[in-house]
């Protein structure tokens, strides 16, 4: 990571309602914000929305928050993390031809998820009356653990900031929706024998040879496929470590093997445990974490009306979400919540992280049309070219 110097200014961002938003996802990626140090980008965002005599901005250390007050029926919650995972030479970003020849910005953060940010930052300072009131939600430390999630804190503390009738979350989704997420869980299945010399081990009991029935039970494991309000969410589980072991001259009196469940969020997190404990009755089973899925809510008439205007633009139907995503944290509050960014998933975190600006475009179209209640509006009125 580089660090400015003492006489250098502290960075800034362009005038969001007038830059390009491609222009503008590139200058927030460059202004390094791997979690943790997401101060310097979180003083951007906050001066530019300050500027926006149609916003009410509110900060909770590094997230920034900016509310319309227009006194619409309905509101939306449009929110994306400023952080990313560490930086690995890729950075400053760049423009270049892409696998096919479009144009791609490539670079840390483009995927994951500074094209959602941006697309999020033009938005809320274009749209001085959008149809619907909007709270943009731009917050830190989403990368690690979750005591340090800025959007969990304001769940904690805040909830009522967050108050709506549907949440969209600018997740690498490659522009189109992905409604929901599964659930995940992890416990430590364990078992336990008796140390003897390994020179004599029919004296004691190996542990490490009783995981094999732990690892048997995982492979011959079918996981289900599950359909919640029309998507199919793909159930998986697996060993992802393993320990054991004291000498290489002690049979193990203890080994422990680590299982991730990922569920459909049709499940609580309490029927995710109990069913891991029926597949290993028998063995000690101890929970380590546990974040419960959220469901799509596209039966839900909001979710309804952005999901035709987002078809608008792509043509592509509503897909389930197979990870783990903030979205759950909007259902803990009884949001319907979808993720919808640009960017292909699969690049997040990559090192040659990488987006196709047609998609950074789409994304920010799309929005702009359903949050103006204008579907005719094609995917270039309105952004800064």
């Amino acid at each position: 990571m580089t660090f400015p110097r003492a006489d250098s200014q502290p960075p800034s961002l362009p005038d969001p309602a007038r830059t390009d938003v491609v222009d503008l996802t590139q200058a927030i990626c460059d202004i390094e914000s791997v979690s943790g140090g997401e101060g310097p980008l979180a003083d951007a965002v906050q001066s530019a929305l300050a500027r926006c005599a149609h916003l009410h901005v509110q900060r909770d250390r590094n997230t920034v928050i900016a509310r319309t007050e227009l006194g619409r029926d309905h509101r939306v919650v449009i929110a994306g993390h400023l952080d990313t995972v560490p930086i690995q030479a890729n950075l400053p970003t760049r423009r270049r031809p892409g696998p096919d020849g479009n144009e791609v910005l490539w670079g840390r953060g483009t995927v994951d998820m500074k094209g959602g940010v941006a697309v999020a930052l033009h938005l809320a300072a274009s749209l001085t009356a959008p149809a619907w009131d909007v709270t943009w939600v731009f917050y830190d430390n989403e990368e690690v653990d979750a005591e340090a999630n800025g959007l969990n804190r304001v769940v904690r503390t805040k909830a009522h900031w967050l108050a709506a009738d549907l949440a969209i979350l600018g997740e690498p989704t490659g522009a189109g929706i992905e409604g929901g997420c599964n659930g995940t869980l992890r416990v430590a299945v364990t078992t336990r024998g008796r140390t003897a010399h390994s020179a004599r081990s029919w004296m004691g009991k190996n542990a490490i040879h009783d995981a094999a029935e732990v690892l048997s039970r995982l492979s011959g494991y079918t996981p289900q496929v599950v359909e919640v309000d029309g998507l199919s969410y793909r159930e998986g589980m697996n060993a992802v470590a393993i320990s054991g072991g004291i000498a290489g001259n002690m049979i193990p009196d203890v080994c422990t093997v680590e299982v991730n469940y990922r569920f459909a969020p049709s499940v609580s997190g309490e029927g995710a445990l109990a069913h891991v404990r029926e597949v290993f009755t028998g063995f000690d089973v101890e929970l380590l974490d546990v974040a419960p899925g959220a469901r799509p809510g596209l039966d839900h008439p909001v979710t309804q009306e952005f999901l035709a205007a987002v078809q608008t633009f792509t043509g592509r139907d509503a897909e389930a979400k197979q990870g783990w995503t903030d979205v759950a944290r909007f259902a803990e509050l009884g949001i319907p919540a979808v993720n919808f960014g640009p960017g292909d998933p699969m690049l997040a975190h990559a090192d040659d992280e990488q987006v196709p600006t047609t998609q950074i475009r789409t994304c920010a179209a799309a929005l702009q049309a359903w949050l103006s209640r204008d579907p005719e509006q094609n995917s270039t009125r309105g952004l800064t070219s």
